[in-house]
């Protein structure tokens, strides 16, 4: 069989290349082509586009750049008719992928959607439009499948990717990874200032303003793949402070706390265990635009699927140098760190346990060999 998968930013790479695993398990002799990144291509296929060439964040930022996201659409559309495909795979990116499963379905592909675009946060009369255009959806949070209910539209659960992500990985040995990056005895306090440049230029540079205040912790830069170190060299400055590439699960599984970016890494800290502050900051316009149409209590994944605040949001104003130190010595603290460890283990509940690529992987084979 012939899968064209598309997948845009590190998380969607990540989830595509554990969905391709799955999907050569299935079928020995599948023919992959996608969009997506370096952990897709580590798995096989063929790599069209890499997502650091399309990773525009915000309202703002996508119209500044819409001429070349047109013509990233245009390319697409006319790789699948070359490719002709038995299924298109689309992983988040709704953005992009809904534009193109509209042409798909006309044009008569199999289209199935792996991790709902986020429909349950804004603009849900767009579910209109995805049961149209989507033969097949797998929802990776509990509260997906009762939204999409509502709207009579069938999908399926299949759990979180993130758990097996986090399970399946090599495990560190503390002492050594201080040692391999040159990092003190001190207690390791993580910063995810999240992976495209727009939002790392806004976030860092407050994140790095409290660490003068805490002097008894390490702390450290989770860097992202699609980033070079130069970029984060002209926030950093003279700052004195360790700096880590593409081992953001590792630095995770031997830190004390961390503060992080709003997305898929408030999740991550979480099945890590690790107690967090979560920090959001978006261009002015993007953001008056998105708290117009967003009918969402929360930003993070985990205050989301708790439906309840477990962990402290801090958004545009509130995110600044005051609230930041007063909230991150709040994780500090032994009895808040024993609520949200109870909390982090209520919600790994919540998320359906192990295998979800695998489910999507046998579901999708069985739907195209019929």
């Amino acid at each position: 069989m012939k899968y064209y998968i598309i997948a845009g930013e590190a998380s969607g790479d990540l989830h595509g290349s554990n969905l391709m695993k799955a999907l050569y398990e299935e079928d020995k002799k599948a023919d992959i082509r996608f969009w997506g990144g370096d952990l897709m291509q580590s798995i096989g296929g063929t790599l069209v586009t890499h997502y650091k060439e399309r990773s525009f964040m915000g309202f703002a930022e996508v119209i500044l750049n819409l001429k070349t996201i047109l013509g990233f659409i245009k390319f697409c559309k006319k790789d699948i008719e070359i490719f002709n495909p038995d299924v298109i795979v689309f992983i988040d990116n709704s953005g992009f992928n809904l534009r193109i499963a509209k042409w798909a379905k006309e044009e008569g592909y199999k289209t199935h959607y792996y991790i709902s675009p986020q429909v349950w946060a804004s603009r849900a009369g767009r579910v209109k439009k995805i049961k149209r255009d989507v033969d097949a959806m797998y929802t990776i949070l509990p509260f997906e499948k009762p939204f999409y209910d509502k709207y009579g539209y069938a999908v399926n659960f299949v759990g979180h990717p993130l758990i097996d992500a986090v399970s399946n990985r090599n495990l560190v040995d503390e002492n050594v990874f201080r040692q391999e990056y040159g990092l003190s005895n001190k207690p390791i306090i993580a910063l995810l200032p999240g992976s495209r440049k727009q939002e790392i230029k806004k976030m860092l540079d407050v994140m790095l303003s409290v660490i003068d205040d805490y002097t008894d912790y390490q702390f450290v830069i989770a860097g992202a793949p699609s980033q070079d170190f130069s970029f984060y060299k002209s926030i950093i400055q003279s700052r004195a402070i360790a700096f880590i590439n593409n081992k953001t699960y590792d630095l995770l599984s031997v830190s004390f706390a961390a503060l992080v970016t709003s997305g898929t890494a408030t999740l991550e800290a979480a099945l890590f265990k690790v107690p967090q502050v979560v920090c959001y900051k978006a261009n002015a316009i993007s953001y008056q635009i998105a708290k117009r149409i967003i009918t969402l209590k929360y930003i993070s994944l985990v205050n989301l699927i708790m439906d309840r605040e477990v962990v402290t949001e801090l958004i545009q104003a509130d995110l600044n140098t005051k609230r930041l130190k007063k909230e991150l010595g709040t994780i500090l603290n032994p009895e808040k760190r024993n609520q949200l460890f109870l909390d982090y283990y209520e919600l790994e509940k919540k998320l359906g346990g192990k295998g979800a690529s695998k489910k999507t992987a046998k579901l999708i084979f069985e739907a195209i060999k019929n």
